[in-house]
């Protein structure tokens, strides 16, 4: 009986922990879903994040892979050179280890 009440209380004094973990957001500015980018234009992403507390600072992917460390929580970045065609942009909220934590927004783009 101690040890089930031990586990409750255990788990009970966690959930704040686990809740603050989903407290961060991240807001893509621009461009917004589904936008159409023009391939000859400097095109940019804007974004505002709040990390949360286990989150340090922001990684962009472009079609899944890293391009850049934005380490600004509000600002904008170049894309250059994005090819024509379809194209998905995201920003993911990222620990000390530049691990992903689960805070992230990512937008389709089609470039022509």
């Amino acid at each position: 009986m101690k040890k089930q009440s031990l586990c409750m209380l255990l788990a009970l004094a966690a959930l704040p922990l686990l809740a603050q973990a989903d407290t961060g957001s991240v807001t893509i500015v621009s461009p917004a879903d589904n936008a159409t980018l023009k391939a000859t234009a400097e095109n940019k992403i804007s974004y505002d994040v709040t990390p949360g507390p286990q989150g340090d600072h922001t990684h962009l992917y472009v079609d899944g892979k890293e391009i850049a460390v934005l380490r600004d929580l509000k600002g904008s970045y170049a894309l250059k050179s994005l090819t024509p065609g379809a194209h998905d942009l995201c920003i993911k909220v990222v620990n000390k280890n530049h691990t992903p934590i689960g805070i992230e927004k990512c937008v389709k783009v089609k470039v022509e």
